[in-house]
C-alpha cells in the first residue's frame, strides 16, 4: 500500500485508460477523486469496495473555475491533494485544409488547457502539504505527429512543454511533473477499428500488439510513489516501441 494516505485527483476517469489508472492507484492504497463529464459513480463504488475513499466529480475540465472547485472540494472532502494525473483528452480528427476553428479550440480546451487549469488549482494545496506529483498524460502522436489530426498532436505536444516548464518552477518544492506518452492502447477508439487498419498499424510497432490501458495505470503508478521522488520533467513512451 505504498500510496496509503495520499490523495489522487484523475480526469478523464470514467474509462480507459483513466479508469485503469484510478483502480491501480486504489489498489496502491490511495482515494481518488474521479473527474468526468458526468460523475463516474459505477467506478466510485468499485473503489469503496477496495476499501479507499473516491470522490466523483461532473466537471467539464475546458472551464477553468469547475476545476477549481472541483479541487477546493476534493481538499475540503478528503483532507488534501496529493497526485494529480492530468488524463482528460477529446479527439475531434480532420485535415487541415478542413479543420473548422472550433474543432481545434475544443481539442485544445480539453486537452491542453484542461490540465492548466487543474494544475493550476492543485499547486496551492501541494505547496501547503509540502510535496505532490503531477503527471500529464499525453501521446506519441504529440512527438511524431500524425496526418489528420493537427489539433491532437499539438495538444499533446503542448502538455510535453508544459510538463517540462512546470518541473523546472516546482521541483524546489518537493513537486515533480511527468508526462507519459502512450502509443495505440487497447481502448474504444481502437476497437472500432478495421482489420486492415489494426494489421498496418501493428506492423509499425516492434513488439507487435497493442498495450493495455494497465500498461499506462502502472507507469502512472510508479510515478506517484516514493520509488520515484527523483525523477522529473521527463517523458515516458509506453508503445512498445512505436516512437524512438
Amino acid at each position: 500500500m505504498q500510496l496509503e494516505n495520499q490523495v489522487a485527483f484523475i480526469t478523464g476517469a470514467r474509462r480507459g485508460i483513466g479508469r485503469a489508472i484510478a483502480l491501480e492507484l486504489a489498489a496502491a492504497g490511495a482515494d481518488c477523486v474521479l473527474i468526468a463529464r458526468s460523475a463516474p459513480q459505477e467506478l466510485a463504488d468499485e473503489i469503496t469496495a477496495m476499501g479507499r475513499r473516491a470522490l466523483p466529480l461532473a466537471v467539464d475540465v475546458a472551464d477553468a473555475a469547475a476545476c477549481e472547485n472541483a479541487i477546493k472540494q476534493a481538499v475540503k472532502e478528503l483532507g488534501g491533494l496529493d497526485i494529480l494525473i492530468n488524463n482528460a483528452g477529446i479527439a475531434e480528427d480532420g485535415l487541415l485544409m478542413r479543420m473548422k476553428e472550433d474543432q481545434w479550440q475544443r481539442v485544445l480546451d480539453v486537452n491542453l488547457n484542461g490540465a492548466f487549469y487543474c494544475t493550476k488549482a492543485a499547486l496551492r494545496p501541494m505547496l501547503k502539504k509540502g510535496g505532490g506529483r503531477i503527471i500529464n498524460i499525453s501521446s506519441v502522436i504529440g512527438q511524431m505527429g500524425n496526418a489528420g489530426q493537427a489539433n491532437y498532436a499539438a495538444s499533446k505536444a503542448g502538455l510535453i512543454g508544459f510538463t517540462k516548464s512546470l518541473a523546472k518552477e516546482v521541483g524546489s518544492r518537493s513537486i515533480t511533473a511527468n508526462a507519459i506518452a502512450p502509443g495505440f492502447i487497447t481502448t474504444d477508439m481502437t476497437h472500432a477499428m478495421s482489420e486492415d487498419a489494426k494489421t498496418a498499424l501493428l506492423s509499425q510497432i516492434p513488439l507487435g500488439t497493442l498495450g493495455e490501458p494497465e500498461d499506462v495505470a502502472k507507469l502512472v503508478c510508479f510515478l506517484s510513489s516514493p520509488a520515484a521522488r527523483y525523477i522529473t520533467g521527463q517523458v515516458l513512451n509506453v508503445d512498445g516501441g512505436l516512437a524512438m
